[in-house]
């Protein structure tokens, strides 16, 4: 194994030097193969810096892979021994083969929504698949100091982006995409402080800007929000309203100077104002 890994570094630090191109001789799905065994290494030298970068030049920049290639490879990404390795574990390495899985689902996904080419029964399953990771994803940190990056909510997110804006999107999949971001800012388990409010705020943005909602299902979603504030004052709850006060901040702004005077703008500051107890003298 150890043999294979070292060699599969060096192939791929002489293929980034030689700006992704292949030898002649050699094949893309020979070094796909490996790339997928070593999806989730400890080792963000070979993940992060290596196995990444070389899937998102493959897969969106070159266009390598046919449409049936892609269907193949994300059906190989959001399966168990991918998305959802040990899935619900916390505190371990599994971590990384799940959230650096799901960035390029994201890739292929987004070559999907400019050109069409899932069948309706690969769609439902990419749909159902990233609703599940963003529902069970238990470990969520961000940075390790041994590790790297982790990030499954700002992955998890990133995917969930470009699935908003398929064209099989329907108004259903938005409010369910919706519903999947309140159980991760609700989580339980982590305020997070790593930007993934950001990268949340990007999906929910899209939705407003490209008119993939009526501003009122968004409205009363964000409204929606602040519920937490009436449960019991424990640490969960702190992590349900801190959460979703610095998602709505990242939210409002991220919607510039010309939106704050609508009636999102507003819905958003009433919101805000409600999550956040040094405001309202709750403190």
């Amino acid at each position: 194994m150890s043999n294979t890994r070292t060699k599969l570094m060096i192939d791929l630090q002489r293929i980034e030097k030689e700006h992704y191109q292949l030898r002649e001789g050699e094949r893309t799905q020979d070094f796909l193969t490996l790339m997928l065994q070593f999806i989730g290494d400890p080792q963000p030298e070979l993940r992060d810096g290596l196995i990444y970068p070389t899937l998102y030049t493959w897969i969106y920049e070159d266009n390598r892979f046919t449409e049936t290639e892609l269907s193949n490879l994300l059906a190989i990404l959001t399966d168990e021994h991918h998305l959802f390795y040990h899935i619900g574990s916390e505190g371990d390495q599994s971590v990384f083969t799940r959230t650096f899985s799901v960035l390029p689902v994201a890739l292929i996904v987004r070559l999907h929504s400019k050109k069409p080419f899932l069948d309706y029964a690969e769609f439902q399953n990419l749909k159902h698949s990233l609703l599940r990771y963003y529902k069970e994803e238990k470990d969520l940190r961000g940075y390790l100091p041994e590790g790297g990056w982790a990030h499954g909510a700002s992955h998890g997110a990133d995917a969930l982006l470009e699935l908003v804006k398929c064209p099989e999107s329907d108004t259903a999949v938005q409010l369910e995409v919706l519903a999947a971001i309140e159980g991760m800012l609700h989580n339980g388990k982590q305020i997070f402080s790593d930007e993934d409010d950001e990268r949340i705020a990007s999906i929910v943005d899209t939705m407003i800007e490209e008119g993939l909602l009526p501003q009122q299902e968004i409205a009363d979603w964000i409204s929606g929000l602040t519920k937490c504030v009436d449960w019991q004052r424990n640490y969960v709850q702190t992590i349900a309203r801190v959460n979703s006060k610095n998602f709505l901040r990242s939210l409002y702004f991220r919607r510039g100077q010309g939106s704050r005077g609508n009636v999102l703008a507003a819905v958003i500051l009433a919101a805000e104002t409600k999550l956040n107890k040094f405001a309202t003298g709750r403190h």
